[in-house]
């Protein structure tokens, strides 16, 4: 059996500008989820009325990885999720970058300077899909930024460093990031901790 870690995505049904802004995470609805999970190794997607299997998942307290997903997909999957995810373990590739830059930057952006691929589209195009009833597209779309997140999630893990494009100059820039694919109870205490 493979480690309790949940690379995740969603979908959302609606833009912010279809719901007043960026306060009204509550009524963007998720059309679907995906997510590659280490404890049987394999992608899986969820559509809207198939969360409840994942949040019986999530009662097996995994760590939850995801990009910008403390921000975003965690507190719109939390109107589905009948517990709290706050104290839930995650790690947001995207927060543990902007603690190293002080800014934020895309995945696409990380996804080609590190991985030398691309996001498949935008999260508008996924809206556009889920509109016109276009399922198939929507769960490959999604499914192709879990693969991508999983990647970036791996690729740092093994080499302590992500690379990613600025908007500000050519060429790309190196991140120094550090973390293992192992959920934090796998994880040793550090000595120099537990001295005082």
């Amino acid at each position: 059996m493979g480690k309790n870690i949940i690379v995740f995505d969603i979908e959302t049904k609606n833009a912010f500008s279809d719901v007043g802004g960026r306060d009204n995470f509550k009524k963007l609805g998720i059309s679907v989820l995906g997510a590659y999970d280490y404890q049987n190794e394999d992608f899986i997607i969820y559509e809207e009325s198939e969360l409840g299997k994942f949040s019986e998942r999530l009662q097996g307290n995994p760590l939850l990885v995801g990009f910008n997903s403390r921000r975003f997909d965690v507190p719109i999957l939390q109107e589905y999720v009948p517990f709290s995810l706050s104290k839930h373990p995650q790690l947001d590739i995207m927060e543990e970058l902007v603690k190293v830059l002080g800014h934020r930057v895309s995945l696409d952006s990380v996804a080609q300077a590190t991985l030398g691929t691309s996001k498949s589209g935008s999260g508008l195009d996924a809206i556009r899909y889920y509109r016109d009833g276009m399922m198939d597209e929507l769960k490959k779309y999604c499914l192709d930024d879990v693969r991508i997140t999983r990647d970036i999630f791996e690729y740092a893990a093994n080499k302590g460093e992500l690379f990613f494009t600025s908007k500000y100059g050519p060429g790309k820039r190196r991140a120094g990031v550090s973390w293992k694919i192992a959920h934090p109870e796998e994880l040793e205490p550090d000595p120099q901790q537990s001295l005082f």
